[in-house]
């Protein structure tokens, strides 16, 4: 039996089960099985990719990575070329885009890598038109624009979908869960948060499962087995969203204040061709990637205002020093800084020390 039709035989018994407390363990373990069954599938995959051609990877360039995530003829290309005066090629027909086109968007003194990747279609994650060569460039990113037209807003959905199936977790952080393998002592569970979710024998099924016959388990967050699973697998990852609904052009303000009061998630409406609400979405990226702006102050002399040094959001002194040279840190006798972070003017600090936006920072 190959891997696809064990999984149909899962995803049949599953559908035959009744949902509820009693059968939450057994439905649980199923999805175990399922997930571990596409893991070993990609696995057959990438193994044998030198057969099936290569995929789109694009080296990370910038500060941060941004990814254009739409169906074909969305306005993606447009879009890239109007954030980043790129010259992603642009047309009214399905497909324009075959590859990942790079750009480089300026803001607040950042360089925020955005690319452009093709047209995803329903399915696309089941390798249709290319989907997971297409998908697996998403893996990367910092952030993910979910572009959507204005007449077809229930999409998202869809988009969204199709990168859950390939391990990505959109708008959602790392469960809470500490899973260590161990030479012997079998598997020891210790529950910090009162579970109702799991229970602990369900939890070693599916350990079993992953061949975690002897593991440490600590359990600080109360989820649910998805995402117990999602910590076996150690391939997923989590990247926060920003849905772009474009082409309000074409309707009128109440149609768009309408369809902004109905949206649960957090939406930005523009018109790419028409460079509506442009500066606003390069607001919202530059915000949703939790940027802050790092002046660095030679000794001795004024601190440089015009080239900022760009930083996540709690990165500590060692970061940054890191990030402005490897051996940086080997060199270093203290930092001063000055600003939001400091408790006064040129405050000397440690490797440890969390700087905020627009603070003022002097190597020793």
């Amino acid at each position: 039996m190959s891997i696809q039709e064990k999984i149909r035989a899962i995803e049949e018994e599953m559908a035959r089960t009744q949902v509820n407390k009693a059968t939450n363990r057994h439905l649980g373990v199923l999805k175990a099985r399922i997930a571990r069954l596409k893991e070993q599938e990609r696995e057959r995959i990438e193994r044998g990719k030198g057969q099936v051609g290569e995929g789109y990877t694009v080296r990370k360039d910038g500060d941060a990575t941004v990814v254009l995530l739409g169906l074909p003829s969305v306005g993606k290309s447009t879009l890239l070329n109007h954030l980043t005066n790129s010259n992603s090629k642009v047309g009214a027909y399905d497909f324009t885009t075959l590859t990942v086109i790079p750009g480089i968007l300026k803001y607040r003194g950042a360089n925020i890598q955005v690319l452009d990747i093709p047209g995803i279609i329903r399915g696309a994650s089941e390798g249709k038109g290319l989907g997971k060569r297409i998908l697996s460039t998403t893996r990367s990113a910092d952030l993910l624009l979910v572009i959507v037209d204005v007449f077809n807003p229930d999409i998202r959905e869809v988009l969204l979908d199709e990168i859950r199936n390939i391990g990505i977790r959109p708008d959602e952080n790392p469960p809470n869960i500490i899973i260590e393998k161990r030479g012997s002592g079998g598997v020891v569970i210790t529950d910090m948060v009162g579970m109702t979710q799991m229970d602990k024998e369900g939890m070693k099924t599916i350990l079993r499962e992953y061949r975690y016959h002897n593991s440490r388990v600590v359990v600080r967050e109360d989820v649910g087995y998805d995402k117990f699973v999602d910590v076996l697998l150690k391939n997923t990852v989590y990247i926060p969203t920003l849905t772009v609904v474009n082409k309000i052009d074409m309707v009128d303000n109440e149609w768009v204040e309408e369809l902004k009061d109905q949206a649960d998630y957090d939406c930005v409406a523009i018109s790419a061709d028409n460079d509506i609400n442009l500066d606003m979405l390069k607001e919202r990226i530059f915000k949703k990637l939790d940027l802050i702006r790092i002046y660095l102050r030679p000794k001795g002399e004024k601190p440089d205002f015009e080239e900022p040094l760009i930083v996540r959001r709690g990165s500590t002194i060692e970061n940054i020093a890191d990030k402005i040279h490897g051996d940086l840190k080997k060199d270093l006798r203290f930092s001063r800084i000055w600003g939001k972070s400091a408790k006064y003017g040129g405050q000397k600090v440690s490797l440890s020390h969390r700087p905020v936006d627009e603070d003022i920072l002097t190597f020793y």
